[in-house]
């Protein structure tokens, strides 16, 4: 194994919440180190607040975002990192990323955007025109607005599962339900997607249904999470944008790693991750939705068959580490090998 690469993340881990545990930041954190690499974490958030004299986080991103920019630059200067890898661009600015490279002239700048409809965020391309290279968990036209920007290099690296923890669980009667959604049936911030929010309402009105954080209805906590999965015979990935070519939520990964049977938005470029019929179900419209589920529900075997599959293939082509290495090999070759790689 060749000399271990310095690795300075910074995201909003989330450390003061039960469902750490859940966000993707963690798991290629930990696929990082498993790879053989140092890694140096940075919560931004959590250094705000900390940072801060006052409880409210928004007053605190007035009063501390100053102090908390200066622990940042202090710990990469003497962290001395071979890769920056921020994963919430909408916590930085041009200058900060400037900043950060004048105490690590040498060093590659990676930023990543999990959100849809990154035109909607000038602020954040504005950072990330400072980035060596941006990823994204979409190809298609929100990629493109990243290189139409002006960054270097921009690359579709999907959300990752983690097969220590996302497993098929034991079965459980507090956990068990037909269909189970996590998340929310729309977006706070962008114009409500009719066929989640449709379906997701359905839902709420069935008794074999189980929704998590969505029509007033809390989130998981935790393992917690994996467990509300692993034990539906049904998941439901839908995302609020479904029309953009290999673009998908973490929920798409999770569920399928969990081994649970998979019904998912049709979206261009999906079958080069999972195929149809083999791996999960693609569906189109609300009604294709139900019908299925109720075919599914009422055939177990061909359930369970594919929805082993699907753990199988979640676990073995997009596991942490295996992400974490495409990350690598990105830096380092400009490129990396899968079947469903995009890099513009």
């Amino acid at each position: 194994m060749g000399k271990s690469k310095r690795i300075f993340v910074i995201a909003d881990f989330k450390d003061e919440k039960t469902w750490s545990i859940f966000v993707d930041e963690r798991r290629i954190v930990k696929g990082f180190i498993r790879l053989g690499q140092d890694v140096q974490r940075f919560s931004h958030r959590n250094m705000v607040m900390q940072c801060s004299p006052l409880p409210s986080k928004r007053l605190a991103r007035y009063f501390a975002i100053k102090k908390a920019k200066e622990v940042l630059l202090k710990q990469i200067k003497y962290y001395y990192p071979d890769i920056v890898l921020a994963f919430n661009m909408k916590y930085l600015n041009p200058e900060t990323v400037l900043a950060m490279r004048e105490q690590a002239p040498n060093t590659i700048f990676i930023g990543r955007d999990g959100d849809p409809f990154p035109e909607k965020f000038p602020a954040r391309l504005a950072t990330a025109k400072e980035m060596d290279i941006v990823i994204m968990p979409s190809a298609g036209r929100f990629l493109q607005t990243y290189k139409d920007a002006g960054v270097k290099c921009c690359a579709f690296i999907p959300f990752c599962c983690d097969p220590d923890i996302q497993y098929k669980y034991e079965m459980e009667d507090k956990w068990q339900t037909d269909i189970v959604f996590t998340g929310t049936a729309e977006h706070s911030r962008l114009q409500r997607n009719d066929d989640r929010y449709n379906i997701t309402k359905r839902l709420s009105q069935m008794p074999n249904a189980k929704l998590y954080g969505c029509f007033g209805r809390p989130k998981t906590d935790g393992l917690d999470s994996f467990r509300a999965l692993s034990n539906a015979k049904i998941g439901l990935s839908i995302n609020i944008a479904n029309d953009v070519r290999l673009y998908h939520s973490d929920r798409f990964i999770n569920i399928q790693a969990c081994g649970t049977f998979t019904l998912a938005k049709r979206t261009p470029g999906y079958e080069l991750m999972f195929i149809d019929g083999m791996h999960l179900k693609y569906f189109d419209t609300v009604d294709d939705f139900f019908q299925l589920a109720d075919w599914y529900l009422k055939h177990e075997q061909e359930r369970e068959k594919i929805a082993q599959a699907g753990m199988k293939r979640a676990h073995s082509e997009f596991n942490c580490e295996r992400i974490a290495q495409l990350m690598l090999d990105l830096v380092e070759k400009g490129t990396y090998q899968a079947q469903w790689a995009e890099i513009l």
